[in-house]
């Protein structure tokens, strides 16, 4: 099979959440380097104005990690709007086989370079990069590889630098007892802490909990530990991104961390990393969520939120109003042409945050560059200028509180 070759298996799945069928096609896609790796095509590329949303999952998960987020309700609207671009890293798929014994197994920059070859084969001309761990730093180096390619980044729990002390420390204790006796305690409470952090402390705990024992339960019985040990060394010689950051913020860039994720810290740093070299920091975004420690499990609706926002300040599906909002102010001046075309200079960094309730508060003024007043809405409190990286802006100008 060529590398301009694609094999084509379309199966109707079902939504975890709703029952209800969706379209999704399997290809398999050879890349120069990596080899063939599994895609999935979600949603109908003809109606939905091609705004397609790449995503790539983390260690330990295959394509389907982010489809409970997907069938959220607060994401249905947006799922019906767009096409969603699933990536699975070589042999990480649910049941797979062991990799080739003479499969040289990429390192994270090598995964990220080579999936353009996905685009060209698909003809698909631009993406909004969504991914979590792992998968968001293949993301982010995929977008500094292919600026122009890309929309724009929604990056989740996403370190740029190397491995650290802790990392490398964990490496050498469980060197590996993958190969003697598979999935392993040691491995396995690596993993657990890599995707869900200090999950102990989390408000939901109990709820966590639940998802953190299907996380488990998978580890044991449907990831293939050679292979999987073979992605997460990849992941611990991982390179710094955080030197090339000037690259990554050509794009708009939205970080998104718990407040006890172990990836909290790291992604601060590369939040500051970008800003240090970006020239327009209206394009780069930082939301911590309080109280949780993996944003995608425990608060999809607050994710959703956030998402919405940037997406629209790319100039994407402005058609969905926010959820409890009646209108969102615009320059009357702008034609409907000029509303909906992808913006890459559209992007508002005024602080907002979420507290422990949930409650989102937007930015204290409005983007000025697109022409909007300077208005704000309350919900909860304002936090003011300058505040910590703690708070991040949403991407659209002010918005109307519903009665």
């Amino acid at each position: 099979m060529s590398s301009s070759d694609s094999f084509i298996d379309k199966q109707m799945l079902h939504s975890p959440r709703d029952q209800s069928a969706y379209s999704m096609e399997h290809h398999v896609i050879r890349c120069p380097i990596i080899g063939e790796i599994n895609v999935y095509i979600q949603g109908n590329r003809a109606v939905s104005n091609e705004v397609v949303i790449m995503t790539m999952h983390d260690l330990g998960c295959d394509y389907n990690m982010y489809q409970d987020f997907i069938d959220h309700p607060r994401m249905v609207p947006i799922r019906d709007r767009t096409v969603w671009l699933h990536l699975e890293v070589p042999g990480q798929s649910f049941n797979a086989a062991d990799l080739p014994t003479d499969y040289q197994f990429p390192s994270m920059q090598v995964i990220a370079e080579d999936l353009i070859t996905v685009l060209n084969v698909l003809n698909i001309k631009e993406v909004v990069c969504f991914g979590e761990g792992a998968g968001a730093n293949i993301l982010a180096r995929f977008a500094m590889a292919n600026i122009g390619r890309v929309l724009g980044v929604c990056l989740l729990h996403t370190t740029g630098t190397a491995a650290g002390l802790f990392e490398s420390i964990k490496d050498k204790v469980m060197k590996w007892k993958f190969d003697t006796a598979g999935m392993n305690a040691s491995a396995e409470q690596y993993l657990v802490l890599h995707r869900f952090g200090g999950f102990s402390k989390a408000r939901d705990n109990e709820e966590l909990k639940t998802i953190v024992e299907q996380y488990q339960e998978i580890l044991r019985n449907k990831i293939n530990p050679k292979n999987l040990k073979q992605f997460v060394c990849a992941f611990l010689k991982r390179t710094n991104i955080a030197d090339n950051a000037k690259a990554l913020s050509r794009c708009p860039v939205l970080l998104i961390t718990g407040q006890h994720s172990i990836f909290n810290a790291t992604t601060r740093a590369l939040h500051q990393a970008i800003l240090k070299t970006c020239e327009d920091k209206t394009k780069v975004e930082f939301i911590e969520v309080a109280g949780v420690a993996n944003v995608l499990e425990e608060r999809p609706d607050k994710l959703a939120e956030c998402f919405q926002y940037f997406l629209q300040g790319l100039g994407l599906v402005s058609s969905i109003p926010m959820h409890n909002v009646r209108r969102m102010l615009r320059n009357r001046t702008m034609s409907m042409e000029d509303y909906d075309r992808p913006k890459r200079d559209s992007f508002n960094s005024r602080g907002s945050s979420f507290d422990q309730d949930g409650q989102f508060t937007p930015p204290p003024i409005a983007d000025q560059r697109r022409g909007v007043l300077s208005e704000t809405m309350r919900v909860g409190s304002v936090s003011p200028p300058g505040s910590p990286a703690i708070i991040a802006g949403h991407p659209i100008g002010p918005l109307v509180e519903e009665n």
